[in-house]
């Protein structure tokens, strides 16, 4: 693929830098908002070598690449930025799209750029547990402390981590930003809250302050570099430039770290745990509905693109509690989809639909990436969309019977079955048993769904 190339068609065909209120990427989509979309070429863009899909939901342009998108996204992002090196668009989160599209957006450009570290972390903690438990390992060894520290370090400072990600994405300095997160994991900082814990508390100028413990936090930081950008851009368009080398990182420390500690931190650990908390409550009054529910729904979501508002939920769950009941049904999807592969090309007799069935098997199944099956099969042919969603549906029902967790935020693959690896050696078993159901489910209605003389539309 000419990433260029197909960056210059793609301007080109949604109206040009003119017509780009914001741009940002995920996993594997190019994610704009348009100030018109009746200029967008629809067509013109889904013939682009490369593209495999365009979706304009949600108040979102979005361009499906798959996992190259971030090589794309630089040369894009090249094309509309002028020649003083400062962007054309507004990318700093004020774009002139809906309430819906901006937290989408922001959400997408958050959390992408950690999703390679998450998934990472929690595939070496699986198999550091798996070493542990089968005797390979021991806790007490330097190897173990040494690779606990590997595993977990990317949640741990997540604080730090997200500080970055969000200040790119709000429009504020991220080196301050990061400094601000490195803050509230600060070892004195800590020691503030002695054996007490979350609810300690102390004084700033006599002002009362109640201490939270910060690390594997989500939503603090990300509230907190929100409002920074606030304060950052008024300090950069107020303070002279002669004056801006100290006096922003100057004050910007001295306002929003204390502010952060004394009244933002509170209210984002609050209402992150009460969010998971609501969350995991219903799981727990209906795990089988739920799962029936993201089982059988996570393809549709992705579908339109809004799967990102449930991402974080999942990241916050895993940073707090260790473990999340709601990745594996995201597992249950794309196991249906496989299943929906195999039933195809068991049935069908057109080579170049076989071959794009196993292409999808291989796919899914390597890097959890379902977009391209999805679109290229499952949203064509809605006989086979239903068999995945039913195959989700009963996985994930099963998934939330047995009460499945995952000790990492991961995407639903082969390659990530350490995630299901707890100190509770049955729920990897019954992990596997629920995405057998899922496929096997899916792989019979696909091959009952598919005609021999099916065509790859």
């Amino acid at each position: 693929m000419d990433f260029k190339l197909a960056a210059k068609e793609i301007l080109e065909n949604v109206g040009g830098p003119d017509n780009l209120a914001n741009m940002t990427h995920c996993a594997t989509r190019l994610r704009l908002t348009l100030k018109d979309s009746s200029k967008a070429n629809d067509e013109a863009v889904k013939e682009i070598d490369g593209v495999v899909n365009v979706v304009n939901k949600a108040g979102q342009y979005q361009i499906l690449i798959g996992t190259e998108v971030p090589k794309l996204y630089d040369e894009f992002e090249a094309l509309v930025t002028g020649e003083d090196g400062s962007a054309q668009v507004n990318n700093s989160g004020e774009s002139s799209g809906n309430i819906i599209s901006t937290i989408f957006s922001a959400i997408s450009a958050i959390f992408a750029p950690l999703l390679p570290a998450l998934a990472g972390s929690g595939i070496l903690r699986g198999l550091l547990i798996l070493a542990v438990q089968t005797g390979i390992l021991s806790e007490n060894s330097g190897t173990y402390s040494i690779l606990n520290v590997a595993s977990m370090s990317v949640f741990y400072f997540s604080p730090v981590l997200l500080a970055f990600t969000s200040a790119r994405r709000f429009g504020a300095s991220p080196y301050l930003s990061a400094l601000i997160g490195a803050a509230l994991l600060n070892p004195e900082f800590i020691a503030l809250m002695g054996d007490t814990g979350n609810g300690a508390t102390t004084s700033f100028l006599k002002i009362p302050v109640v201490l939270m413990n910060y690390n594997s936090t989500v939503v603090p930081i990300i509230l907190s570099i929100w409002a920074f950008s606030y304060l950052y851009k008024f300090l950069d368009k107020k303070v002279p430039e002669t004056l801006k080398l100290v006096v922003v990182p100057l004050i910007s420390l001295a306002v929003m770290i204390p502010l952060t500690i004394i009244v933002i931190g509170p209210i984002g650990v609050y209402s992150g745990e009460a969010v998971a908390q609501v969350v995991n409550w219903l799981i727990e009054r209906s795990s089988i509905l739920t799962g029936v529910l993201i089982g059988g729904g996570w393809s549709v979501l992705v579908s339109l693109g809004i799967h990102w508002a449930v991402n974080p939920i999942m990241i916050n769950n895993v940073s707090t509690y260790g473990f999340d009941y709601i990745v594996p049904f995201t597992f249950a999807c794309n196991f249906a989809v496989i299943g929906t592969t195999i039933g195809v090309y068991l049935k069908a007799r057109n080579n170049k639909l076989r071959s794009f069935a196993v292409t999808g098997f291989v796919t899914i199944a390597l890097s959890a990436i379902i977009e391209p099956t999805l679109f290229g099969l499952l949203v064509k042919n809605k006989k086979l969309f239903l068999a995945q969603i039913i195959g989700g549906a009963v996985g994930g029902a099963y998934l939330g019977l047995t009460k499945v967790v995952t000790n990492a935020f991961v995407f639903g693959s082969v390659t990530t079955f350490p995630a299901f690896v707890t100190d509770n050696a049955s729920n990897f078993i019954q992990a596997m048993i629920g995405l057998a159901i899922s496929l096997v489910v899916s792989a019979i209605l696909a091959y009952m769904f598919t005609d021999r003389e099916e065509m790859l539309s």
